[in-house]
């Protein structure tokens, strides 16, 4: 009678394993849905910001200081063909006339025949199939001040190098009179044999500012590391130029595919007549106003037991369950951008 026996042992082992293994699987759960939550939350930040460093790229698109491709001196004229957005220049025109193409971009699944995004200069082996790619040209809209006279002081935050990086390409564009019937402009690399000499609107000797030009490349990697090296994460990645060549940055893990449709305008209004993945012509790419563009998402871990059998709409593309793995959450971010600078000369006030 003062004891426990043999039965009512067992019988409190038991209530008691019960109760751990309750615990326990609370435990498990509450862990789980932790995980699963903060991989959403990854990928929900992730898919903003891809959406965000394109918005913000797509909205400064044909921003070139106070340059005019056509009243400029001497005048910039527009190529006869779409140029080689891989091409490192090497004369005045491969310098300039690209200027006219404030955005280029190639739809899959042709994006492997194209010579001028798989070629040696900008090579892209990694390239997600399905996913399209998109460029952009634009300058830095802040300046570098001269750097004798100071002047004109960049904005307040504006981080600019006191003096141009070698190598690095900049524009500039003249405001004395004197200089803009000689030569008001102009662009390159900072290389030491041609000067960036062109003056301020006092004809002294302040000199123009220059702003650093960018032209930016724009597509989805199997992989998230350079040169098709690194895990197997589909990556949003840009390639930078860099006056005399290419640097690869990946920007967003997790971006799956990016498909884009160009708002072009045809008759000089300044607001898109129709939307295509492909403008095709010279004349359409020049008169592309809005860009609006699609980016699927995944985890990038698997959600354990988790089957995605959903369709997604990236636009016109249509992503069903036996193009993607199973295994990885995904949502759809779209957004529409207005490229301004294109845009705005055309408006009516």
């Amino acid at each position: 009678m003062a004891g426990l026996s043999l039965i009512e042992l067992m019988v409190a082992v038991a209530l008691g394993l019960l109760i751990l293994a309750g615990l326990v699987t609370i435990f498990a759960n509450t862990s789980a849905a932790r995980s699963e939550v903060e991989r959403t939350s990854r990928q929900i930040e992730n898919g903003r910001y891809a959406v965000e460093v394109l918005s913000d790229d797509l909205r400064l698109a044909g921003f070139y200081g106070g340059l005019d491709l056509v009243n400029s001196n001497p005048g910039i004229a527009a190529p006869g063909s779409l140029t080689d957005p891989c091409l490192v220049p090497a004369t005045t025109d491969e310098w300039m006339q690209p200027l006219h193409f404030h955005v280029q971009g190639y739809a899959a699944p042709n994006i492997t025949t194209i010579p001028d995004i798989t070629g040696t200069t900008c090579n892209l082996p990694s390239l997600k199939p399905g996913s399209d790619v998109l460029v952009v040209r634009r300058v830095q809209t802040c300046a570098r001040p001269d750097p004798v006279t100071g002047l004109p002081a960049p904005p307040e935050g504006c981080r600019v190098p006191p003096v141009p990086v070698d190598g690095l390409p900049y524009i500039q564009v003249a405001l004395c009179s004197d200089d803009l019937a000689a030569d008001g402009y102009r662009l390159g690399p900072n290389d030491g044999v041609t000067a960036f000499n062109r003056r301020q609107k006092n004809c002294a000797s302040d000199l123009a500012i220059l702003r650093r030009y960018f032209v930016n490349i724009y597509f989805v990697s199997t992989t998230n590391g350079v040169n098709g090296t690194g895990d197997p994460v589909p990556t949003l990645k840009r390639l930078e130029f860099t006056g005399a060549g290419w640097t690869e940055t990946a920007l967003v893990e997790g971006v799956e595919q990016l498909n884009i449709e160009y708002g072009v305008d045809n008759d000089n209004d300044g607001l898109p007549d129709l939307y295509t993945r492909d403008p095709g012509t010279v004349a359409a790419w020049t008169n592309v106003m809005i860009a609006r563009f699609y980016a699927l998402a995944r985890n990038i871990d698997r959600s354990p037991g988790f089957a995605d059998t959903k369709t997604y709409s990236l636009g016109s593309v249509t992503i069903t369950s036996s193009n993607y793995d199973p295994g990885y959450r995904r949502h759809v971010y779209a957004t529409l951008v207005r490229i301004v600078n294109p845009a705005g000369k055309k408006e009516t006030p």
